[in-house]
């Protein structure tokens, strides 16, 4: 009776994986005999679960739509992708909830195994701000990277990587204390110390892992578990080409609840002053940025974004002249 049902349940995983499937295609895979086959399938059906079968030299079976849904049965790969789909997905408006339903129910089915390493994602992961109306593809991570991080940062393990920046020099091993996992934009990141106990962020698309450690780190946090701002702040400054420190005639905190934490950092001078230090891909990006924080502010350098300023100030003022 174990058998069976074990063969039922492998039938049913193998109809979810592809539309349709030839008798003796499942009958191969299954090392059963076509007999046997429909057999499990006329068992299947009497548990509720609509399997249409095609006959003629085109005849397959397929799993039909019904009112029951079938039994998901995921590999350990799969497990930790609907993981990650359901952590992250619970940061999108309408759905936290359903979201959290949904992971929770896939815990509750979990082996202990495959349990722990989707815990170790739902409480090491932090999702940042989407980007839309991008045309760049999505990089390719590995799920099992993302679990073995995601452990590493549960137990408390140093872990050992080489990190290989494309166009830039050949990757080296590195050694971190892992904090946290964040998605960004369609990318992931860790954010670790390193070596010499500095915080870093890195690409996970860019990390090879190398043999687990297996030592214990003494955990020394971020003050204010403040990763995900640190995390937007430096992989926003390491790409900006235009950097600019501007005077900006309000208090930090007005400032900072215009912004968001990857346009900059803000520095304050005292009740009614404060330096945003921020920086874009071009002056055009900065002078939005600014523009739109709908405060004055003062801007001495660059030269270059001091002379953009001006001219689109010029601009702005022949746009609104009268007519002569």
């Amino acid at each position: 009776m174990r058998e069976t049902s074990s063969r039922l349940l492998s039938l049913l995983s193998l109809l979810q994986t592809r539309p349709a499937w030839t008798g003796a295609e499942l009958a191969e895979r299954l090392e059963v005999s076509g007999r046997t086959i429909r057999n499990d399938v006329d068992r299947l059906r009497e548990l509720g679960y609509p399997i249409d079968a095609t006959r003629g030299p085109a005849g397959h079976y397929q799993l039909g739509i019904g009112a029951k849904m079938p039994p998901l049965l995921l590999d350990d790969e799969e497990a930790v992708a609907v993981a990650v789909g359901l952590r992250t997905g619970a940061g999108v408006s309408g759905m936290e909830e359903s979201s959290a339903r949904a992971l929770a129910k896939l815990e509750q089915v979990l082996p202990h195994r495959l349990r722990r390493q989707v815990n170790a994602i739902h409480t090491t992961l932090t999702k940042g701000p989407d980007n839309t109306g991008s045309n760049v593809p999505d990089p390719e991570v590995d799920p099992v990277v993302v679990a073995t991080i995601a452990a590493a940062i549960r137990d408390q393990h140093y872990l050992r990587f080489e990190y290989a920046v494309p166009d830039a020099e050949p990757g080296f091993p590195i050694l971190v204390e892992p904090y946290r996992l964040m998605s960004w934009q369609r990318y992931w990141y860790l954010a670790a110390r390193d070596e010499k106990g500095a915080w870093r962020t890195y690409r996970v698309d860019w990390m090879q892992l190398r043999m687990a450690t297996g030592r214990r780190y003494q955990p020394r946090p971020m003050p204010d578990d403040d990763y995900t701002d640190f995390v937007l702040r430096d992989v926003a400054t390491a790409g900006w080409k235009v950097h600019a420190r501007i005077t900006v005639f309000a208090s930090a905190d007005e400032v900072l609840a215009r912004i968001h934490a990857a346009v900059g950092i803000v520095e304050p001078v005292d009740e009614h002053t404060c330096v945003l230090v921020t920086g874009a891909e071009s002056l055009e990006v900065v002078a939005v940025y600014i523009g739109m924080l709908g405060i004055d502010f003062q801007v001495t350098a660059p030269p270059a974004l001091v002379e953009h300023l001006r001219l689109i100030g010029q601009r702005y003022l022949q746009a609104v002249a009268p007519p002569v």
